[in-house]
Formats: structure tokens, C-alpha cells, sequence
């Protein structure tokens, strides 16, 4: 290999590993660690039966769509990890409606992915993804409700009884959210020591609050569920991570991202969309890879519909999802999440 190569290659590789060890460092600790507790306590302790009913085909849409959102910002995971989940509700209830809300806002705009898209592109941007996923998530659900659900709905009946978590999981879950949200935005501006204090503070009551409030296998099935997410997310995490920063040093050189993605219109944001939708996000690497493309010019528009789509759906997320909820419901569903996703980056870039 000639010399100029071999110094291009390793150039390439020490961008991905400064990239990989600067995430490792400043982030694992306070937004993974929390997020992967909350995820597990949620697997864990919710009332799957109860939840299930709440999110029938016949449900009313006041209530079933708030839950089927409400309960997707506390799971920390990819655009293929949720798939399980939501095709057990879809199979269960034959709701597509709800079962597709939770595959397309869980990715989207989970609490840690909220966080860490304030953390590194601003609260603005965060509260831009937080609007954008909820109002897509009710035009997402009421498209497939009246294609998909209307006749289920006017064939069953669904009761409603018990609770969806215990107190005593209320209040964990209380807690570990506390401990997610407060270290990265009392920290914004503040030494990463100062984060990681506050952190070690709250996690170390919620933890205290679990093991007086649980017993033991229930603490054991906790952790249990927890490590099955850290399995799943932290090997696709860390290589995509190593991969943006690989790309962020590939493109610096061009101006390719400013001439096709700069500006705030409505062809850089479908242009944002379809790029997301082809393409493959770990949880959380889609903050950092939008960051590095903005520092390259694309504007805010196009950055916003990416940050939709590219955790929401993926190539490998439109095959599953063509199998297990069947080709025309897949079809509707990645047809909205492109529109959607490139109609709100468009909208929210100009008025951002």
C-alpha cells in the first residue's frame, strides 16, 4: 500500500477512535447507565396485561395514542430493537395503530435520545424533536387507525382494570428519570466531574429506594431485563459512534453536505429524510452524527427530519416490519414516516 494511503487510513481510524473514546468518556456514564435501568424497570414491572388493554384497537384514541407515546419515551432503544416489542402489541391487541406509534416514537424520541440531542445540539433542537414526534405520532396513528383498525374497533371490546405499574415502581421510575434528566442539563456548561456527582447522588437513592422497596428476585428480573438491552444496544452503539466519526473526517475535505443539505428547504429535508430511512442508527449516535453534518453546513430543517427518521426507520427495520406486520401496512408506515418527518424538518427549520 503506498505511503499516502497507509497515512489516509490511519487518519481515518484515529478520527474514529477520538471519536468513540470522547463519547465513551463524557456520556456512558450519566445517559446510558440511567437509560438502560429505565428500560429494564419498564420491562420489568409494567403490567403488560393491563398496558395491552389500554392499547386495543377499540381503545379510545384519547387514551390509547397518550399511552402508547407516553410509554415509548422511556424505552432507550433502535429503530430494530423495538420491533419485538411492538409486534407483541400489534399480535396481541391487532391494534396497528398503537403498536406502530411505539415503532416509530420509542426510536425517535425516547428520553435519552431528548436529552443527548439537547445536550449536543441545544435545547431548541430537542424541543423541535420532542414537537415533531408527537404531532407524527398522532397523524401516524389516526392514518393507520382509519386504514387498519376502524373494522377491529367495531368488532371488540375492551375493559379496563388495575394499575400499569405498582406505586412503589412509580416512584423507581421516578427517580431514575430524575437521575437521567438532571445531571445533563444541570451540567450543560459545567465540568464533566460536576455531571458525574449530581449522577452518583441520584442513582445512588434510586438504587437504595429499589432494594428496600423490592425483593430480591424482583430486583434480580430488574437487572435482567436491563443487561438484555445493554447487549443489544452497547456493541451497535459503540461501532456506530467510531463510524461518525470515521464520516465526519471523510467529509470535511468536501463540500458535499452544504451543497445538497445546506439551506432550509423542502428538498434538503426530503433529501435528510430518505438518507435516514436507508440508513442504520444505534441509539443515541444519530445526536452526534447530525452535530458533525450541521458543523459541515446542513441546515437545521434537514437536520430535524433526519434526526426523525434516521433513528425511527431503518433498511433493516422496513424488512422486519414487512414480515411481521405484513408488506402494505409496512408500506403505509415508511411512506408517513419520510413525509412526515421531511414535512416537519422543513416547517420547524424555517420557523427554528
Amino acid at each position: 500500500m503506498p505511503q499516502g494511503a497507509e497515512l489516509e487510513a490511519l487518519k481515518l481510524i484515529n478520527a474514529g477512535i477520538s471519536a468513540l473514546a470522547e463519547y465513551v468518556a463524557l456520556h456512558v456514564l450519566t445517559c446510558l447507565v440511567p437509560a438502560f435501568l429505565i428500560a429494564g424497570a419498564i420491562m420489568a414491572m409494567v403490567n403488560k396485561e393491563v398496558l395491552l388493554s389500554y392499547l386495543g384497537a377499540s381503545a379510545s384514541k384519547l387514551k390509547s395514542f397518550p399511552v402508547a407515546i407516553f410509554s415509548s419515551f422511556l424505552l432507550a432503544v433502535c429503530s430494530c430493537t423495538v420491533i419485538p416489542i411492538a409486534s407483541g402489541i400489534y399480535h396481541k391487541t391487532r391494534a396497528t395503530s398503537t403498536a406502530m406509534i411505539i415503532l416509530w416514537t420509542a426510536p425517535a424520541a425516547n428520553i435519552l435520545a431528548l436529552v443527548y440531542t439537547g445536550a449536543i445540539l441545544g435545547i431548541e433542537m430537542a424541543l423541535a424533536r420532542l414537537l415533531t414526534a408527537i404531532l407524527t405520532s398522532f397523524v401516524i396513528g389516526i392514518t393507520l387507525f382509519v386504514i387498519f383498525d376502524k373494522k377491529i374497533a367495531g368488532e371488540e371490546r375492551v375493559s379496563f382494570s388495575g394499575k400499569i405499574l405498582e406505586k412503589r415502581a412509580v416512584y423507581l421510575l421516578f427517580l431514575l428519570v430524575i437521575s437521567l434528566l438532571i445531571p445533563n442539563y444541570l451540567g450543560v456548561g459545567r465540568s464533566y466531574e460536576f455531571k458525574v456527582a449530581i449522577f452518583a447522588l441520584l442513582i445512588a437513592l434510586a438504587l437504595s429506594y429499589a432494594f428496600r422497596a423490592f425483593e430480591k428476585e424482583e430486583i434480580k428480573l430488574w437487572f435482567t431485563e436491563t443487561w438484555f438491552f445493554v447487549e443489544q444496544i452497547i456493541p451497535l452503539l459503540l461501532i456506530g459512534v467510531f463510524v461518525v466519526g470515521v464520516v465526519g473526517e471523510l467529509l470535511r475535505e468536501t463540500d458535499l453536505v452544504s451543497a445538497y443539505l445546506g439551506g432550509e428547504g423542502l428538498q434538503q429535508s426530503f433529501l435528510a429524510s430518505i438518507i435516514g430511512a436507508l440508513s442504520y442508527f444505534a441509539t443515541l449516535t444519530e445526536a452526534p452524527f447530525v452535530k458533525m453534518l450541521m458543523d459541515l453546513g446542513m441546515g437545521k430543517g434537514a437536520a430535524i427530519a433526519l434526526l426523525l427518521a434516521g433513528p425511527g426507520i431503518s433498511l433493516p427495520n422496513m424488512l422486519a416490519i414487512s414480515k411481521l406486520f405484513g408488506v402494505r401496512r409496512a408500506a403505509v408506515y415508511i411512506f408517513l414516516i419520510v413525509l412526515l418527518a421531511a414535512l416537519a424538518g422543513w416547517f420547524l427549520g424555517v420557523m427554528v
